[in-house]
């Protein structure tokens, strides 16, 4: 099967990296990934070794290798050594309106026949006065937290 993200290290590159290895002053990962470049580089002089026998050598997973490669490729020398930023984007369920609503509720009495609020409780009554559509009682405890209100 051809291989579909070749790496071909320019002399630059390629003497970055070995810098850094030689220097031993990287985090692990990088340094694994840096010599996963080396060992895969198809360009001159590179020994363009398979993946297989680059996991194989630096005892990591095929998959490893597949993903180093294929960020080099696409997105350069950086983004293959360093760390990347997740990228999902989390919708918050309570926006500044939503918390002041559930630190205002938090505050009041709790409702008849209890001697304080619980999550649970907070969470349903949220819903119940349509403040929010669904909202977990994790989500409550979490702002809750963050705003160092008590409900004990």
């Amino acid at each position: 099967m051809k291989k579909k993200y070749i790496v071909t290290l320019r002399e630059s590159e390629r003497e970055t990296l070995q810098a850094m290895l030689s220097r031993g002053k990287a985090a692990a990962r990088k340094l694994v990934h840096a010599r996963i470049l080396l060992k895969a580089d198809a360009g001159p002089g590179g020994p363009a070794w398979r993946d297989q026998q680059i996991a194989d050598g630096l005892e990591i997973g095929r998959a490893t290798v597949e993903r180093v490669r294929r960020e080099f490729v696409e997105e350069g020398l950086e983004a293959a050594l360093e760390r990347r930023k997740p990228r999902r984007q989390y919708a918050r369920v309570l926006d500044g309106d939503g918390e002041a609503h559930l630190i205002a509720l938090a505050c009041q009495k709790p409702p008849e026949g209890r001697s304080r609020w619980t999550l649970r409780l907070l969470a349903d009554r949220m819903v119940r006065l349509e403040y929010v559509d669904e909202v977990s009682k994790d989500t409550v405890s979490r702002v809750l937290k963050k705003t160092n209100v008590s409900l004990g």
